[in-house]
């Protein structure tokens, strides 16, 4: 067995990981850069399996559902920005991809988009705090009026972000998930 050939496969190998991912981390500003969908809640405009590539926010722009209505913004088939989240900041939770609907300040009534009309109507909850309100394509409510952990999702923070969505590859990411599940 040739391990002279073996460790320079090795070694090439991983060089060529690192300056993808270093490219990646450059050109993007955040890591991860890329996710995989993991649920249906952002069907029909992102799919499980999904690869979504994501730019640190603080290189983009971000466009709530609301500015994008009025600026004929749109991005995955609806307007407003995706986002990239962990939920109430929580690390330690899988992040969530979801649509920005709107920006409340706090004590504002909680925005919810109604898929059907295309219109916002204001729930009975009130914001604890200044932030994002976000919802997922398929969902009839928004996150911030989801529990977690017995928690209530709080309005998105900036610090909160992963990076905001620009452009997807369909179902390349089924292998990830199957690995993930194993």
């Amino acid at each position: 067995m040739d391990y002279r050939a073996i460790a320079k496969d090795v070694i090439s190998t991983l060089l060529t990981v690192a300056i993808i991912i270093g490219v990646g981390i450059a050109i993007t500003g955040t890591w991860p850069f890329m996710v995989a969908v993991q649920s249906g809640s952002m069907e029909p405009h992102l799919h499980i399996g999904d690869v979504v590539i994501l730019v640190s926010p603080s290189k983009t722009r971000i466009v709530t559902w609301v500015e994008g209505k009025q600026e004929d913004y749109k991005m995955f088939g609806d307007y407003g920005d995706v986002i990239v989240y962990y939920p109430n900041g929580d690390k330690r939770i899988t992040p969530i991809i979801h649509r920005v609907i709107a920006w409340v300040n706090k004590g504002d009534r909680i925005p919810i988009l109604d898929h059907r009309t295309g219109k916002l109507v204001l729930s009975n909850v009130i914001a604890q705090s200044s932030g994002y309100i976000t919802q997922g394509d398929h969902n009839s409510f928004p996150d911030q009026l989801a529990e977690l952990n017995g928690k209530r999702i709080q309005p998105v923070q900036d610090s909160w972000i992963v990076g905001v969505a620009k452009f997807r590859i369909p179902y390349v990411g089924y292998f990830r998930l199957i690995l993930q599940r194993i």
